[in-house]
């Protein structure tokens, strides 16, 4: 195989402004256009998890497929708390973040299997690109997963949580207002 036909992931590269702390992701309740977008990101970070990782044989390499939405989720979340520890999201520093973060990796490592993609033992192939074309491929064919119309399964409760929040932000504010008078 030539050395140009073989890729070789890199750790996620910072970006040059500091990115916000990532909000939930609920699959369902994202845009066309946010879900695509959001499965890219998750894609490149998944390819450098199995490869850093050593997660060949554990992650199936059509993850985002439809079928596999469990498998989407636990990636997810994975992700999320990387980017929470790793990149310093404020609201979660702990002196053993990193720890917390490997040991709930491998807690949910076993739930990452999809028995029915791989019939029988083999070498994983070279990996062409991120995630392969497979994933580029899919996301062109316009699937259900990217497409669907936004819906939050829990849409009232986040709603009412919103709110309580947004109402604490302007009693705080109020507050301090009063304060400086």
């Amino acid at each position: 195989m030539a050395d140009e036909d073989q890729h070789v992931p890199t750790e996620p590269q910072a970006a040059a402004v500091p990115p916000s702390p990532p909000r939930r992701w609920v699959w369902s309740a994202m845009t066309p256009v946010d879900r695509q977008q959001r499965l890219g990101e998750l894609g490149q970070w998944v390819d450098w998890l199995i490869d850093h990782h050593h997660l060949h044989r554990k992650v199936p390499r059509c993850w985002y497929r439809d079928g596999h939405e469990p498998v989407l989720e636990i990636l997810t979340a994975l992700y999320l708390g990387w980017v929470r520890t790793y990149v310093g999201d404020p609201n979660k520093t702990t002196t053993l973040g990193e720890i917390a973060w490997i040991k709930e990796l491998h807690l949910l490592t076993p739930f990452l299997a999809a028995p029915a993609c791989e019939a029988s033992h083999q070498a994983p192939p070279p990996r062409p690109g991120p995630t392969g074309e497979g994933l580029s491929d899919w996301i062109d064919s316009d699937p259900d997963r990217i497409t669907a119309v936004p819906y939050h399964p829990a849409e009232a409760e986040a709603g009412r949580l919103a709110y309580e929040v947004h109402a604490a932000e302007q009693r705080k504010k109020a507050a301090a207002s009063r304060a400086k008078s």
